[in-house]
């Protein structure tokens, strides 16, 4: 049983060639914000010596390796969590996934494209940051806002989860900020 790993970054910064590289998959990596629109997926082997040996010990019928699914996903721009570039789209992908692999663009090269014109991977860390977080945050709200709308008898009844989700958006209001 594997797990699913997102691979995100801002537009145009290598995440479907490292895709390719990762699943020999092949699909389009082009040199223009949004060449990926809808999410590419690949499922790759992980060999692990220690399943080898543990079959020579066991003598299993069959050997079932672990995988892991990667998705290549859109890019997301400065206000996604509001609905720009792809926006909701972007971050209902990456919810379902159990892991992100964030791409940044550290290299310059005037023949590839940068979707702010700049390359600055302190600031296009922060942007994705930001975004997923902000996306975290609403996502708390609503079920605040859920709660809030059950009557008391059904709240009390759900006071640890509600706490929780209390904690999580005071978390996610406190101001972060990327390491340079």
């Amino acid at each position: 049983m594997g797990f699913k790993c997102g691979i995100v970054g801002l537009p145009n910064v290598g995440k479907s060639t490292l895709f390719n590289a990762l699943t020999k998959a092949g699909i389009e990596a082009a040199n223009f914000p949004f060449c990926t629109i809808e999410p590419n997926t690949g499922v790759v082997p992980m060999p692990d010596p220690r399943l080898d040996k543990l079959a020579e010990i066991v003598k299993p019928q069959r050997i079932l390796p672990t995988t892991m699914e990667f998705v290549d996903i859109a890019g997301l721009v400065k206000g996604a969590s509001k609905g720009e570039g792809l926006g909701n789209q972007f971050l209902t992908n990456i919810r379902e996934t159990e892991a992100i692999g964030h791409v940044v663009r550290c290299f310059e090269n005037d023949n590839i494209i940068h979707v702010n014109n700049k390359v600055d991977p302190a600031d296009d860390i922060d942007v994705i940051n930001t975004e997923l977080a902000l996306s975290d945050l609403d996502t708390c709200e609503r079920a605040i806002h859920r709660v809030q709308k059950k009557p008391k008898a059904a709240i009390k009844t759900r006071k640890p989860s509600w706490r929780r989700w209390k904690n999580a958006c005071r978390t996610l209001r406190t101001p972060a900020c990327c390491v340079r």
